[in-house]
């Protein structure tokens, strides 16, 4: 008995060492999560825009609506911060809206001046609703209907990074653990553990802001 606890013991050294040791060499890597999910859909200047075309390209994609007064302006606000730094020929943003009845290619467009939006590859898409919704969840991001909001509609504001390959990619966390999705979102703490729309952090952009970059030099 007292043999295999000692085997126990050192098997669990010599995995923790091999981890350990992974990630210190690893550090910066991103992990890769899976292939980004097919999807084909009409932008803001009523051109079909689907994942072959952001080939070669590192971008992030986000579920929003024209409409929603709480956490899309944040979202949108954080990604034109981060639009604005990256500042590159290849990256790009995919703004899927969970309202297509209303966010018409038409009104999309209206939507995307007011913002001031220059980038020729930030695209505002919009389509039939039941393809939207399947689509957020092959992304596995929360979509959904909210009869406690005024609009009855309600999403996360995760958002996702892709490679020039048309794969999901991520840090890892702290723990070493990857985190899958960044937050798009304000906080009131630097930590990021308080969400709050007039919060001025938003620690998981900065991340984002950084992984870009490092996907632009693969």
């Amino acid at each position: 008995m007292k043999k295999q606890i000692i085997i126990g013991l050192v098997l669990l050294a010599v995995g923790a060492g091999i981890y350990f040791l992974y990630k210190a060499l690893d550090k910066d890597k991103l992990f890769t999560a899976m292939e980004v999910p097919a999807f084909e859909l009409t932008d803001q200047n009523n051109k079909i825009i689907d994942n072959q075309d952001m080939l070669g390209k590192v971008y992030v994609v986000e579920f929003f609506f024209a409409n929603c007064p709480t956490i899309c302006p944040v979202m949108n606000q954080n990604l034109k911060e981060v639009d604005k730094e990256i500042n590159h020929p290849d990256f790009g943003v995919i703004s899927i809206t969970i309202d297509p009845k209303r966010d018409t290619s038409e009104n999309l467009k209206i939507h995307a001046d007011r913002l001031g939006i220059t980038n020729p590859n930030w695209h505002f898409l919009t389509g039939d609703r039941d393809y939207i919704y399947q689509l957020s969840k092959k992304f596995n991001i929360y979509v959904g209907e909210d009869e406690n909001t005024a609009e009855g509609l309600n999403h996360s504001g995760k958002i996702a990074l892709i490679d020039k390959n048309g794969k999901i990619r991520s840090r890892y966390d702290e723990r070493g653990f990857p985190i899958l999705y960044y937050s798009g979102l304000n906080y009131s703490d630097a930590e990021g553990k308080q969400e709050s729309l007039g919060g001025v952090y938003h620690p998981q952009i900065e991340w984002l802001k950084e992984d870009i970059k490092k996907l632009l030099e693969e």
